[in-house]
C-alpha cells in the first residue's frame, strides 16, 4: 500500500510517547528563539497571510455556473439540479464564497478536499463539504503499481482512494469518485500537490525572523546597545544581577529618551549597527517577492506599487488572471465537471464553469466602448451587451445590427438595390435587378 506525499513510497512507523520524533510530527520540535512556520503557523508571516487572502478573495468572489454546449453555440444550463448548488449554496451551511474561500485557502498550501454526499435514492449530488486537508492521505492500490528504481507506473486498474481522519482514532475510506481533489499549482506525480512554503521554509523563517526583530526593536524601547567595561573581578551572580539592574532602567518603551545611571568604575561603549546597515529594508523587500511569485501574487496586490503606475495598473491585474488564476480555474473546473456530471451529462456536453467577467470588467467608458464596437461590428446585440451590465433586455434588442446606418444585419446591402425602399421593385413594380435596367435603357 502506498500513502502518497510527495511521490514517494512510505511505510508507517510506530513512535513512542518519549520519542522526540513525535515533537516532529506534532510541530513542536521548535528550538529554543527560533519561530515554527509549519503548516498553518505560517499564516502568522504577513506576506503569507497577504498572499492566502488575495488568492482566496479572487476566487470567491467569481460566480460558478452550469453551461451546455450545442450546435447553436453554449448557453447556461439553468435548469440543471446543480445550477443552484454551485452558484448559490453547496451545501446547508455555506455559500458559495465561503465554501470557495476554505476551498482555495487549502489548495494554496498544497492540497483541497471536499467530500461529494450523493442523495441516496436519485444518485445525484445533494452537498460538497470541504474537508481538513491535514486530516487526509491518498493511498494508491500498489497491486497494479509497477516499481521501479526511481519511479513508479500507475495501470488504468490502479485503485485510489482517500484514507480520512475523523477523530479518535478513527479513520474512513473514502473513493475517489466521492471526493473533489483540487490540487496545488505544482505537482510532481499528478497525484498531490505540493505546498510552495515546503521549498521556501529558508525565506519563510527569514521573514517570520524579520518581524520578531522588529518586534523586539520597539519592545526594547529603541535603545542603544552596547558593551560594558568593568575594571575588576565579578562571580555570575554578580555578573546577572547587574544585568538585570541595568537592563531594567534602560530597555523597554517606558525607558525610552530617559538617563541611565552606570556606578564608578564602569564604561559603556555603544554598538552602532542600525538596520540602514544591515540592508535591513532591502532584504525584507526581497522576502516579501520571493513568498508572492511562490503563490502567484503581484506586487500591486501587496499594496507594493513601486512598479506601478496610473496607466499599468490594470494590465498588471490582467496579468494576475492570466498568469495565475486562470490556471487556478481551469483545475477547479476540470475536476467538478468530471466528479459531478453523470457521462450522460458529459456526452450532452454538459459542464461547469467559473464567470470571470468580474476579473476582466474594466472601467465603466472602456466598457460602454467595448459594447459599441461590439455592436456596430454585428457580433454582439444590444440585449447582450445590457445583461453584462445586469440590465433589463428591451423590446427590439436582440437584433444584430452592422455599420451602415445601422440597419438589421438581414437587410444589409438591399438599401442599394434599385428602389431603395428594401423591397428591390422600382415605383412602377418592376424588379430592381440588372435585366430591368437593361431594359430600360434600351427603351
Amino acid at each position: 500500500m502506498l500513502n502518497w506525499s510527495m511521490g514517494e513510497r512510505r511505510s508507517v512507523e510506530e513512535v513512542g510517547l518519549q520519542d522526540r520524533r513525535l515533537l516532529e510530527m506534532l510541530g513542536l520540535d521548535v528550538p529554543p528563539g527560533s519561530i515554527n512556520t509549519k503548516g498553518w503557523n505560517a499564516l502568522k508571516i504577513d506576506a503569507v497571510f497577504a498572499c492566502v487572502r488575495v488568492l482566496s478573495d479572487a476566487i470567491s468572489k467569481l460566480p460558478l455556473k452550469t453551461y451546455q454546449e450545442d450546435v447553436s453555440g453554449v448557453g447556461k444550463a439553468v435548469d440543471h439540479y446543480l445550477y443552484r448548488i454551485l452558484k448559490l449554496r453547496p451545501n446547508p451551511y455555506m455559500s458559495a464564497s465561503d465554501f470557495w474561500k476554505c476551498i482555495e485557502a487549502q489548495r494554496s498550501f498544497g492540497n483541497a478536499y471536499a467530500n461529494i454526499e450523493f442523495d441516496s435514492k436519485t444518485g445525484q449530488v445533494k452537498a460538497l463539504w470541504p474537508i481538513d486537508a491535514s486530516k487526509v492521505k491518498v493511498v494508491v492500490d500498489d497491486a497494479n503499481v509497477l516499481s521501479g528504481k526511481t519511479y513508479n507506473i500507475l495501470g488504468s486498474g490502479t485503485d485510489l482512494w482517500y484514507e480520512v481522519d475523523v477523530g479518535n482514532g478513527t479513520k474512513r475510506k473514502v473513493p475517489a469518485h466521492d471526493m473533489l481533489h483540487f490540487k496545488g499549482s505544482v505537482t510532481l506525480n499528478g497525484l498531490i500537490g505540493i505546498n510552495p512554503l515546503d521549498f521556501l521554509r529558508v525565506t519563510v523563517e527569514n521573514a517570520a525572523a524579520s518581524a520578531n526583530f522588529i518586534n523586539n526593536f520597539y519592545k526594547q524601547g529603541l535603545q542603544t546597545k552596547g558593551l560594558i567595561q568593568y575594571t575588576g573581578q565579578m562571580d555570575e551572580n554578580a555578573k546577572r544581577v547587574f544585568r538585570e539592574q541595568f537592563e531594567s532602567m534602560s530597555n523597554g518603551l517606558k525607558n525610552s529618551h530617559r538617563i541611565s545611571l552606570l556606578p564608578i568604575g564602569y564604561t559603556f561603549t555603544p554598538m552602532a549597527l542600525n538596520m540602514s546597515d544591515a540592508q535591513f529594508l532591502e532584504n525584507t523587500q526581497l522576502t516579501i517577492r520571493q513568498i508572492a511569485n511562490a503563490f502567484g501574487v503581484k506586487m500591486h496586490q501587496l499594496n507594493d506599487l513601486s512598479q506601478g503606475t496610473f496607466n499599468n495598473v490594470e494590465q498588471m491585474q490582467l496579468s494576475f488572471y492570466s498568469d495565475t488564476t486562470q490556471a487556478i480555474l481551469a483545475g477547479y473546473e476540470q475536476e467538478l465537471t468530471y466528479k459531478l456530471f453523470t457521462n450522460r451529462e458529459l456526452d450532452a456536453r454538459l459542464y461547469a464553469k467559473f464567470n470571470v467577467d468580474s476579473i476582466l470588467r474594466t472601467d465603466l467608458k472602456t466598457r460602454y466602448e467595448a459594447y459599441r464596437t461590439a455592436i456596430q461590428g454585428g457580433f454582439l446585440s444590444p440585449n447582450e451587451a445590457r445583461q453584462r451590465e445586469d440590465m433589463p433586455p428591451m423590446p427590439g434588442g436582440d437584433r444584430l445590427y452592422a455599420n451602415g446606418n445601422f440597419i438589421p444585419l438581414e437587410l444589409a446591402g438591399q438599401q442599394y438595390l434599385k428602389g431603395g425602399d428594401g423591397t428591390g421593385k422600382d415605383e412602377e413594380g418592376n424588379e430592381g435587378d440588372s435585366s430591368a435596367a437593361g431594359a430600360d435603357s434600351d427603351s
